[in-house]
């Protein structure tokens, strides 16, 4: 670990420095009013969730729902058709009119009258002593210092070196939505949660997706019994091709022309490289500050949040094991509280992280899949609940979604809930709350009123089959 032989000269010194205005931003309170902050973002103000991942993405997911289930109403005896998908319509609701607005606003709010104690600096930040960071490069330069310094800068693109230095443009999460116009085919490499969102998306706005996995599976990290549903159904609906790397990404008469190591050579107007996320911790010359980083990437942080130097915290992706903006907003709570309260801390809340896909169908899942529960050694009751066995399924005809919930026999306390249907994101809210508040699902089920024919009533036939005896 390097240490500045000389501490570099300071141009202003802070109570508190925050780095990155994603979640980082909403660490102001009105606790802070008396406190002097730096917030330090070189790019724009709301981190990726606003500007280039959970937002905007739902609303592209929004449009396509519409589109895809437009095209699949037959089912319910509706002929229908999409007549044109209004690309530079839909582009302009989302970004013109809502993200880039809330975003300059935001920026424009912290360097306004409302907030006078924080300075806001719009250049990359780098480490050049403990708590001592430069922000911009020459002349241009400034050095600042803080008492306590919280790193919030998140996480980028993983490309691997087949397209990063392949000189043929490639698209990312971050400028895919922004296309001058809608391709008609896309090649999307990687089998994850942004690859098989975005899928969903084009196609379902229309375009022919071909999807690019090195692994076997998509979505491989869910229970079986999901990921097989979903690896079947995407098989039906792209152009799926799975235990294939790319060797050779070349510019094509149509776009462009990916080579794989299995001879196939695959051709599209573009070509989206969705295969993982990188911390950006490395960007910041961590070294001379003391800050220590873990062999995958993150920042080393311990149970509140503070890393390997005195003073310096960091939060959310950059050092977070969950990728997550529900996760670093409440990483941000807890350093927030942290920060505020020395003798009274608060652990960073990772307990029963759920999450959810927003492909078609919605996938949802809080806790153990069933494998897990039973390598850990519960002795488990396990429910699988197809939505067609309830009225509401009955009403949109779903012959695929299902409820699978695992419990522990010897407590009635819920271990797993995994939810692969229509509105799993809402649907799996009831079983987060009985996990958190350690409920007994024996009386989950019977204690409560559950509307009629209402889809939660999936939830109440997987609790009532659970087998305790």
């Amino acid at each position: 670990m390097t240490q500045s032989a000389a501490a570099p000269a300071v141009d202003a010194h802070y109570d508190l420095i925050i780095i990155g205005a994603g979640s980082g931003n909403s660490i102001p309170t009105p606790d802070f009013d008396d406190k002097s902050i730096a917030i330090v973002e070189s790019g724009r103000f709301g981190g990726t969730c606003m500007n280039v991942g959970c937002i905007p993405t739902k609303m592209y997911v929004y449009a396509a729902d519409t589109a895809y289930g437009t095209r699949t109403a037959d089912k319910l005896g509706i002929q229908a058709h999409v007549d044109s998908i209004d690309w530079d319509s839909l582009v302009d609701r989302v970004f013109h009119q809502r993200i880039d607005k809330i975003a300059e606003g935001g920026e424009a709010y912290r360097r306004g009258d409302e907030t006078p104690n924080i300075t806001v600096y719009d250049q990359h930040a780098s480490f050049v002593g403990p708590k001592t960071i430069r922000t911009g490069q020459g002349k241009e330069a400034t050095t600042i210092s803080g008492e306590q310094i919280i790193i919030a800068t998140g996480s980028r693109p993983l490309i691997p070196e087949v397209y990063a230095n392949s000189g043929v443009t490639y698209r990312t999460n971050e400028d895919i939505m922004r296309l001058e116009r809608q391709p008609r085919s896309l090649i999307i490499v990687g089998g994850g949660f942004i690859a098989m969102e975005f899928a969903h998306v084009f196609d379902g706005l229309g375009t022919k997706v071909t999807i690019i996995n090195r692994s076997e599976e998509l979505l491989r990290f869910l229970d079986k019994d999901l990921s097989s549903r979903f690896n079947e159904q995407a098989k039906e609906r792209f152009e799926v091709i799975t235990g294939a790397n790319g060797t050779a990404l070349r510019e094509g008469g149509e776009g462009v022309e990916l080579e794989l190591d299995n001879g196939q050579t695959i051709t599209a107007e573009e070509i989206l490289i969705a295969t993982g996320r990188v911390p950006n911790g490395d960007q910041m010359n961590l070294d001379s500050a003391g800050i220590e980083m873990r062999e995958d990437g993150r920042i080393a942080v311990d149970d509140y949040g503070r890393t390997t130097a005195e003073g310096v915290w960091a939060l959310g992706d950059v050092s977070s094991p969950y990728m997550l903006k529900h996760v670093a907003n409440a990483e941000t709570k807890a350093v927030r509280h942290n920060i505020l309260h020395p003798d009274d801390m608060r652990p960073m809340p990772h307990d029963l992280v759920p999450s959810a896909i927003f492909t078609h169908p919605q996938i949802a899942t809080v806790g153990l899949t069933e494998d897990a529960a039973r390598e850990q050694g519960y002795d488990v009751t396990v429910k699988v609940q197809d939505y067609g066995d309830v009225a509401y399924g009955w009403a949109m005809e779903d012959h695929t979604g299902i409820c699978k919930l695992i419990a522990d026999k010897a407590t009635g306390q819920l271990l797993g809930a995994h939810y692969y249907g229509p509105q799993a994101s809402t649907l799996i809210q009831q079983m987060i709350t009985v996990m958190a508040f350690g409920l007994d699902v024996r009386e989950v089920a019977t204690k409560q009123y559950w509307i009629h024919p209402a889809l939660p009533e999936l939830t109440e036939n997987a609790l009532l089959g659970l087998d305790f005896s």
